[in-house]
Parts: C-alpha cells; sequence; structure tokens
C-alpha cells in the first residue's frame, strides 16, 4: 500500500493546524461534529430529489463511540460518505472544503444549513490523536475505503468493506502527558458536556450510549440494589429555541432554556437528583431565578441572525465585581463561536444574557474568532434598540415587574447614562427611577415632570443614604410645607445627575438642600437684630466653616449644612470612599434657624457666658454635620462636651 505525502504546502498549514490554529484543543469535537452534520446535510437535501435515498429526516443521525481500552473515539454519521476521489480531494489537499463547494451549488433558496467553508477542522482531530482512521462509502457506491494517517508524515487510502453508506471516523489519542489529559476525551460526560457546549444545536441528533444506574428488578424494597446499564441517549436539543416562532414556546420552556444555558435553577430539592445537583455546580453554577424578561429576534437584510435574550431579575454574585464578563453566546449555523461575545452588547446592557445566531459571520480559519466586526456592530446596534424597547415596555406594562429589575440593575443605567459625559443619557434617562416624596414610590423623571406646577421652575431632589434619611432631612420641611415633590437620590451614583444632565426636557436641577430654592415667595429672615450672633459663631468655628448665615428654609430644625455650588456632601462622601488620598471637601456652609429657642439661648449666653456659648456653637456645628452624614473629626469629644453642659 503506497503512502502518500501531502503537499508542502498542505504539510505546513497542517502543522499550524495542529500547533497554532485553534486556541482550545476541545474544539476538535466539534468540527469533527460539523462535518458529520454537513455530510448528512447533503444526503438529506438529495433525498428531497431522490426517492432511491430511502431515508427520511428522522433517519439521519450522528454517533459518538468512546473506547477506552482502545484509547479511541470514533464519530460515525449516515451521511453522503466518500470515494477514493474524495479522500483524495478533500483529505489529502488541506483547504479544500466539499461543504463550501456544495454550498456553491446549491441554489440560493435551498433550505441546508451546512457549517463547513475552510476545509480545515478535520485536521484539528490531531491535536489529540496521533493517528486518524476513516472508513467510509459514498452513496451510489457498493467499495468503501479506508484513509489512514499519522499527521505530517502523510497518509494511505485503499479499499475496504463497509456494509452502510457514511463516514466513520476514528480518532486514536495520544498517551496522557502534563499537562495534557487527552483521556477525558473518553469520559461519557466530558463528551457530553463538549457536545451541549459546541454542537447543542447541530440539526441532526447526536447519540452515544450512557452509563446509568438502574436498580435490579426483584431486589426487596428495604435493601435496593442497584446495576450499571448502557442506554443510547440523544446529547443535543437540534432544533434551537431562537429558531421557533415565540408564539410556538411556552413560558416554561424559555425558563427551562435560561437554566440550563445560563445558569438558572428553581427547582424543589425533591424534584432534583444529585446527578442533576452534580451537573448543576460543576457546569451552571450562578444565577438562581428565572428570567425577568424574554426577547426574541429574527433579523434578515444587511445581516441575517437570529437571537434570544433574557433580561435576569436579578445580578449574578460577581456582577458588580471586576471578576464578572458581559457577552452573548454566539453561534454561527448552531455551532458555538464564542461563549461570551462582549462585542455584541452595549456596556448599558451589559447584564442580558441570551443567544445569537447568524450565518453571516466572517469567521477566521479555526472559526473561534471573527475577521472583522461590521456584522457584529450591526447587530449590536439592532439588539441595543431591542433590549430598550423591551425595557420601555415593561416600564409602561408591567411596572412592577420593571421596578424589580431596577432594583438588580438600575445602577448600571445609571452609570451608562453618566459615562463619558452623558453621551448616552438621552436613551436611557427615561428608564431611570426615584423615589417620590409625594407619591412614595419610584417615578421617572417624565413622570415628575407631568405634575409639576405651572409656576415651578426646578426639579428639585435631596441627596442621602437612604429614603428614611432623605426624608427627615431639615432642608426639606419648606418644600414639603408646599407640597411639592422631591426626588430622593439614594444611590452614589445619583449625585452625579444634576452636573452630567443639566436639565430633563426644559427644567433644570435644584437641590432642596443646597442654595435659593428660588420659590419666588420665600420669606427671608430678618438678620440685622442677630448679625453678631452669627458672627460669633462663625469666629467661633473658624475655618472648618466656609459661612454662617441666617436659614430661610428651617422651621422645627436649629440648624443645617449646606455645600453651595459644586461639590456636594455626597460627592465628597463617594471621593472619600473611592480615593481618599484626594481628600476633596465641599464647602460647608452653616444655617441657622434664628427664631428656633436653641438660637435664642445661644444668643443669650453669648452675652451673659460666653464660654458656655462656645459650646452651645461646637453643638450646633456638630448637629448639622450628623444631619448631613458627614463624620465627626472626634465623637468622644462631642460627648463629652454635651455631658459637660449638665454641670
Amino acid at each position: 500500500m503506497e503512502r502518500k505525502e501531502f503537499q508542502a504546502e498542505s504539510k505546513r498549514l497542517l502543522e499550524l493546524m495542529i500547533h497554532s490554529i485553534y486556541t482550545h484543543k476541545e474544539i476538535f469535537l466539534r468540527e469533527i461534529l460539523s462535518n458529520a452534520s454537513d455530510a448528512i446535510d447533503k444526503l438529506c437535501y438529495r433525498s428531497l430529489t431522490d426517492e432511491q435515498v430511502g431515508m427520511k429526516r428522522e433517519d439521519f443521525a450522528i454517533t459518538i463511540r468512546p473506547d477506552q481500552e482502545a484509547r479511541t473515539l470514533t464519530v460515525s454519521d449516515n451521511g453522503i460518505g466518500m470515494n477514493d476521489t474524495d479522500l483524495e480531494q478533500n483529505l489529502g489537499v488541506i483547504a479544500s472544503s466539499g461543504t463550501f463547494q456544495f454550498r456553491q451549488e446549491l441554489d440560493k433558496d435551498a433550505e441546508s444549513d451546512v457549517i463547513g467553508q475552510f476545509g480545515v477542522g478535520f485536521y484539528s482531530a490531531f491535536m489529540v490523536a496521533d493517528h486518524i482512521t476513516v472508513v467510509t462509502r459514498k452513496y451510489g457506491d457498493e467499495q468503501g475505503w479506508r484513509w489512514e494517517s499519522d499527521g505530517v508524515e502523510g497518509y494511505t487510502i485503499e479499499p475496504c468493506r463497509k456494509d452502510t453508506v457514511g463516514t466513520d471516523i476514528i480518532m486514536h489519542l495520544k498517551a496522557d502527558e502534563e499537562p495534557e489529559e487527552y483521556s477525558q476525551y473518553l469520559q461519557e460526560h466530558t463528551l457530553q458536556r463538549l457536545v451541549k457546549k459546541y454542537s447543542d444545536y447541530i440539526r441532526f441528533p447526536i447519540r452515544m450510549e450512557m452509563t446509568r444506574s438502574k436498580r435490579k428488578e426483584g431486589c426487596p424494597e428495604d435493601k435496593p440494589e442497584y446495576e450499571e446499564i448502557k442506554e443510547w441517549e440523544t446529547l443535543n436539543s437540534m432544533v434551537p429555541l431562537w429558531q421557533r416562532q415565540k408564539s410556538k414556546v411556552t413560558a416554561e420552556e424559555y425558563n427551562a432554556f435560561y437554566k440550563e444555558k445560563f445558569m438558572d435553577w428553581q427547582r424543589k430539592k425533591s424534584e432534583v437528583t444529585r446527578e442533576e445537583y452534580d451537573k448543576f455546580y460543576q457546569e451552571h453554577f450562578g444565577d438562581f431565578a428565572p428570567p425577568q424578561s424574554v426577547i426574541t429576534v429574527s433579523a434578515e437584510g444587511a445581516v441575517t441572525y437570529k437571537a434570544l435574550l433574557f433580561i435576569p431579575s436579578q445580578p449574578s454574585g460577581q456582577y458588580y465585581t471586576e471578576d464578572f464578563e458581559p457577552g452573548l453566546q454566539l453561534y454561527s449555523s448552531g455551532v458555538m463561536i464564542m461563549d461570551k461575545c462582549a462585542d455584541l452588547l452595549p456596556e448599558c446592557f451589559n447584564f442580558v444574557r441570551g443567544v445569537v445566531d447568524s450565518p453571516d459571520l466572517s469567521l477566521n480559519i479555526s472559526r473561534e474568532l471573527l475577521q472583522h466586526d461590521r456584522q457584529l456592530k450591526v447587530i449590536s446596534n439592532n439588539l441595543e434598540k431591542k433590549i430598550r424597547s423591551e425595557l420601555e415596555r415593561m416600564l409602561k406594562d408591567d411596572r412592577e415587574g420593571y421596578e424589580k429589575f431596577y432594583r438588580s440593575f438600575g445602577r448600571q443605567l445609571k452609570l451608562s447614562a453618566l459615562n463619558n459625559y452623558g453621551a448616552m443619557k438621552e436613551k436611557l434617562q427615561d428608564l431611570l427611577l426615584f423615589y417620590s416624596s409625594t407619591q412614595k414610590k419610584l417615578v421617572t423623571l417624565g413622570e415628575y415632570v407631568s405634575r409639576m406646577p405651572e409656576e415651578q421652575k426646578y426639579i428639585y431632589y435631596a441627596s442621602g443614604d437612604s429614603v428614611e434619611a432623605v426624608d427627615h432631612l431639615p432642608q426639606t420641611e419648606l418644600l414639603k410645607d408646599r407640597s411639592m415633590e422631591i426626588l430622593y437620590f439614594t444611590d452614589k451614583t445619583d449625585e452625579f445627575i444634576p452636573d452630567i444632565f443639566r436639565t430633563y426636557g426644559d427644567k433644570a436641577f435644584r437641590s432642596a438642600v443646597d442654595g435659593d430654592l428660588e420659590l419666588g415667595d420665600e420669606k427671608q429672615p430678618e438678620t440685622a437684630d442677630h448679625q453678631e450672633t452669627l458672627d460669633f459663631l462663625k469666629e467661633t468655628l473658624g475655618s472648618r466653616v466656609d459661612q454662617v448665615k441666617a436659614s430661610g428654609k428651617l422651621k422645627s430644625h436649629p440648624v443645617c449644612l449646606t455645600s453651595g455650588e459644586g461639590m456636594t456632601f455626597e460627592m465628597e462622601k463617594y471621593f472619600a470612599a473611592v480615593q481618599p488620598d484626594l481628600a476633596l471637601k465641599a464647602k460647608r456652609i452653616l444655617e441657622v434657624n434664628v427664631e428656633h429657642p436653641a438660637f435664642a439661648a445661644l444668643e443669650s449666653a453669648r452675652i451673659t457666658d460666653p464660654d458656655r456659648a462656645k459650646k452651645y456653637a461646637e453643638i450646633l456645628l456638630n448637629q448639622a454635620m450628623l444631619i448631613a452624614g458627614l463624620p465627626l473629626e472626634n465623637p468622644s469629644d462631642y460627648t463629652d462636651l454635651v455631658c459637660s453642659l449638665w454641670k
């Protein structure tokens, strides 16, 4: 039997295939299964016009047979098969693709989903095998053929007997060597995982005998005995959920898909076997709730693709950490190309999970990476519109569901709206929610503006660590007395919205706790009679306050602290947490209620007991600091000061 040499160019390419082109060795199974699917597709297509094929679509299948003793992995199909000429052309010349030629010869309207295009996928098997045998028989021929190769040293082709049409790929796996464990590709659970990961949507069933534990017949109920049996199982789903019409898919099916593909699990413990828990932990550990919403997309045009997207109901444990990796699963004709393609999602919607399947992607030779991103940009722009539209629908039609979603991912929307100096604010501002002082619930900016009295100039807001903290701010009393609505900014990112957004529509933002509220009929306090006491306060407190003034917004409280224009106290606290070395501080304006008994006591003490008056001044400043949520320089000194007044 004559050994044939690969062409020089093919030999160099084969060396690249084995050592350089593919990133992950496990991809070999994806390539072999894709070739098997293409072979079946060709015969299946022929069966539409040739009755002699004698096979229906349900008769076609791919089988996987691992043999641990012989260290062989066999992938078989009952597709079109090959003769000696086909073997010479397709396997003897690397980068010659019979599938690509078949695709070119097809009528453009023909229904076929062939995958291959480069003619190199078969040789990826040499990454894990040191010897490959191909036994094949072409449809319409009686003669079978055997192709064998050890890799770059060449190959042989000889006739052989094969009783059925189709192809067997027999891969003799390499010996295990650190750090590579080639034996793993003979293990049932590994092969099952790889099929689900890369080839779950191959259009024909992929079958393998799986070892299962079965209770022996006739054994006592109180002393059960078990035995291992082999059962043929279909490993792949075949028809992707995103290829089906949304109206024909139940919510239960969507939830089941989400649980399987995107790490979700919500079943009663009694309904789950230990094996399922193990599999779940190994493959899908992460989210624990069904998706909040499902989005289906089917697009034809510049780029043809289908997408199935899920909006989660809660963030994963890593979502707000540096370890989080956003992205959608990317498929090409049902074969997974990338597990997380970040380019498919805009940053603002990076919480979305799902899949995108397109036959139009420009892949590199290994089908692991994209050659350029034009198609991705088209898909990403379309998906952005679809996701935003779905969120707008939820906000309008399912307010409870949207608020649940917002509690989990509202911060991401805010951060995205603020990023790059508000480049995305126009697209995202109507999706933001804030607590309302009058409505006692979350509202949009649009809803707030729609309720504004005609004479109201500004969108009023107040900041704090919580709704309760903001609700008790003394500076908000005046607005509340006038039944004016205030938005509560309780997230650290909220404080940057007025500076970045500037306005919503034609309405500017105005802090309810800082500066003049510009209500038009605000009563200004008489300060002439109290100026000496105000000066005393400033002198006593020194550089710790930038200004002391009589307040027009305080009613029941004696004092408050405002920051004026520029940096707010919430910004100060934010930067103190993330960049403490900067030591950034807002201005401190001490506003005093000159009509409060506490101020009257201060005025009296200033004349009769200046030392006691200084203590009053210190207490008022510390009270204002506490109300503003700012740390005291020395809490112990403050408590000692208060206690000293009891003596």
